[in-house]
């Protein structure tokens, strides 16, 4: 479980904090939906819960630990953030190696990554991508490879911001039943913020309404 216990942050040469004393739980096996208008802190708070920004008053544990005792590497092997853009977080020249980029760095040996990877290309319907340049994919298709990578470091939540912009009805629809398969076939944590009431009403089991 991720949980914010009256967390509160403030940008540097920022009069007004962004967030200020926010509780809420995020369990495994639950999608959240985190909403509200803009300006309300909502991607401050993804950034939170996945160690991107600390608190500057306030905690957030994973599991029981404080993320303030760990760093963010050893924060992305428990929870995966995937941003708004995923050209922001996609670097490697394979669709391949991006996938296979924390295994090795977590020490995982070349057969075992190997496993991996082509269960993940495969949970993602990415097979045909293997060996293509990611920047030569759709916004969709990145997207599912950010959502490939992370996860396969084996992170038991999932913190989104705004995946369903930029994508069609078709394209939302498609996103949202690969967050019900993920959370059926991994038992993730889901946590993603949306202005898009149809997508939350229809996919999220829980809504989180922040005001400003």
């Amino acid at each position: 479980m991720i949980r914010a216990q009256n967390v509160s942050y403030r940008y540097p040469q920022s009069d007004a904090p962004a967030i200020a004393e926010f509780s809420a739980q995020f369990p495994r096996g639950e999608i959240s939906a985190v909403s509200g208008k803009n300006g309300c802190g909502k991607t401050t708070l993804t950034k939170l819960l996945a160690g991107v920004l600390r608190p500057t008053a306030g905690q957030v544990t994973i599991d029981g630990v404080d993320s303030a005792n760990l760093d963010l590497f050893e924060i992305g092997q428990r929870i995966g953030y995937v941003f708004q853009n995923p050209n922001r977080q996609l670097f490697c020249d394979t669709v391949y190696n991006e996938i296979a980029f924390g295994l090795r760095n977590s020490g995982f040996d070349e057969t075992e990554t190997e496993g991996e990877v082509s269960r993940y290309l495969e949970l993602f319907k990415l097979e045909t991508f293997r060996d293509t340049y990611p920047g030569r994919l759709s916004h969709g298709e990145k997207q599912r490879l950010a959502l490939a990578a992370v996860l396969a470091l084996g992170t038991g939540f999932l913190v989104l911001d705004e995946p369903t912009t930029g994508l069609d009805v078709g394209r939302k629809l498609e996103f949202g039943s690969m967050l019900l398969n993920l959370r059926r076939e991994l038992n993730c944590g889901i946590v993603f913020v949306s202005h898009d009431s149809g997508f939350i009403a229809r996919f999220a089991d829980r809504e989180l309404v922040m005001t400003l």
